[in-house]
């Protein structure tokens, strides 16, 4: 059985809550700092599937200081490409 400390923020990453939440405690830093510091939202989906709930740990922790709530930024996974490049043959 998993405690809620255990559960995975960012699966990209696995970074649980505990490391959010410690991160968020020790330093009290902007969301972007929380990003940098525990990884969250900087795996291969590039914080597509965890950017909402990262900035609602972040948010509920920081109601007081709105100058740090700043949106987090996401990335797309990939760059395009079209079907004909890749089926191309070299």
């Amino acid at each position: 059985m998993m405690t809620e400390a255990q559960t995975i923020i960012c699966r990209c990453e696995e970074v649980n809550y505990e490391e959010v939440f410690n991160a968020i405690q020790q330093y009290k830093c902007s969301s972007r700092e929380i990003k940098l510091r525990t990884r969250a939202g900087m795996g291969c989906c590039g914080g597509r599937t965890c950017r909402i709930m990262l900035e609602s740990i972040i948010q509920d922790f920081s109601q007081s200081e709105t100058e740090k709530l700043q949106p987090l930024k996401y990335q797309p996974p990939i760059r395009p490409i079209s079907f004909g490049l890749l089926g191309e043959n070299k």
